[in-house]
């Protein structure tokens, strides 16, 4: 087995083995809590330019399939997705998958793909330390990459910041593309592509709602030709603190009146156009086991979520905003960071996390039936 190491920006090695393809990757090192689930995670456009680390000590174990994947692979002929993540550290790979789904290993994808990882080290002493001193630059580097560590350190500290890093574009679609429900649409949505996962569509096709899934840079011209019913604002990687285009075009769509939803990215997005600045977290929401607080009923929601970034607010907060009054509509109960906003006449709403639950929990399901009402009351 050929050596790897993972190198933190403040100077820590971690020693292990080479786990999937084998060279350099550079990235920003994020833990993931998730028990489950690699496969999604790994396929998530929001972790491009990210290196995870699983907090799970065994990985792989049902291999990689043909259906979970949460990125479209032009031309690939299935839904495996493309793997978004610049590199994956994990503390023990299976040896043997298991799975009647699985069509092959999870090494075996990274290698396919080029991604480079390293297993067998301490996950706990690298999650600890991200967990004190924050999300920070990182490399791994196996096989031949692996030289002197002076010069390994200062290829991962002169690496650019995920702070001022525009990366929507990087990771939307270049052309537009429809997904239709089996039946008659009752409805259509408008869905920017800000990063968004594969079973976002999905979901609103499983409600009769056809979606135009359509590039990050879409201008409001492209809305007013298509006439949707509303516009959804999907997640996505980076500052959204760069976003200003997508800035703008929200708040075209906000002055029309449009029904609009948005998730994670598009939370920020909205949250901007209300007017809200956003920060850089200290370590971020990672994993598919953080809970949630809904204000305006009381109800908790466990939740899927992916981001580093956040909304500046507090609970139950109400503001003014160019397009009428608004409010802090969710927030996480473990640290009372911003997870929702909405308008109070309720035609624009966003959350930070990721109801489409892939995969899973599915608590917060019903926002998709929350916006599907909406687009049901606009038709009226």
């Amino acid at each position: 087995m050929s050596r790897a190491v993972l190198v933190l920006e403040n100077g820590q090695i971690h020693h292990g083995s080479a786990f999937g393809a084998q060279g350099r990757t550079l990235g920003e090192a994020v833990f993931c809590t998730a028990m489950t689930g690699y496969q999604e995670t790994l396929t998530d456009p929001s972790y491009h330019r990210q290196i995870v680390v699983a907090t799970a000590p065994q990985i792989g174990n049902t291999g990689w399939n043909l259906e979970d994947g949460e990125s479209r692979v032009a031309d690939a002929g299935d839904d495996s997705g493309k793997i978004w993540v610049a590199g994956y550290a994990v503390r023990n790979p299976t040896r043997r998958v298991s799975n009647w789904r699985a069509t092959g290993s999870l090494e075996d994808e990274l290698i396919g793909q080029g991604i480079v990882g390293i297993a067998g080290l301490d996950t706990r002493t690298v999650v600890r330390t991200l967990r004190d001193h924050g999300s920070m630059k990182a490399g791994i580097f196996s096989g031949d990459a692996v030289v002197d560590e002076a010069a390994m350190l200062e290829q991962v500290r002169s690496q650019p910041s995920m702070t001022g890093a525009d990366l929507a574009a990087e990771v939307s679609t270049d052309a537009g593309y429809v997904i239709e429900p089996d039946e008659e649409p009752l409805f259509t949505v408008a869905a920017i592509d800000l990063g968004i996962k594969t079973n976002t569509p999905r979901m609103f096709a499983e409600r009769g709602i056809r979606v135009h899934v359509l590039p990050a840079n879409t201008d409001i011209a492209a809305i007013d030709a298509l006439q949707p019913d509303g516009v959804f604002l999907s997640n996505g990687p980076g500052d959204p603190a760069t976003a200003d285009q997508a800035v703008d075009f929200t708040r075209a769509v906000l002055g029309q009146g449009i029904p609009l939803f948005g998730i994670c990215f598009g939370n920020q997005i909205l949250g901007r156009a209300f007017g809200r600045g956003t920060y850089k977290m200290k370590f971020g929401h990672r994993g598919i086991n953080i809970p949630i607080v809904e204000h305006s009923t009381g109800k908790i929601s466990i939740t899927a979520q992916n981001h580093g970034f956040a909304l500046e607010g507090e609970a139950g907060e109400e503001f003014d905003t160019d397009f009428g009054r608004a409010r802090v509509s969710h927030t996480c109960a473990n640290d009372g960071v911003v997870e929702g906003v909405e308008l109070v006449s309720g035609r624009a709403f966003s959350v930070q996390y990721h109801p489409e639950a892939a995969a899973g929990p599915h608590d917060a399901a019903y926002l998709f039936d929350r916006f599907t009402s909406l687009l049901q009351e606009g038709r009226k």
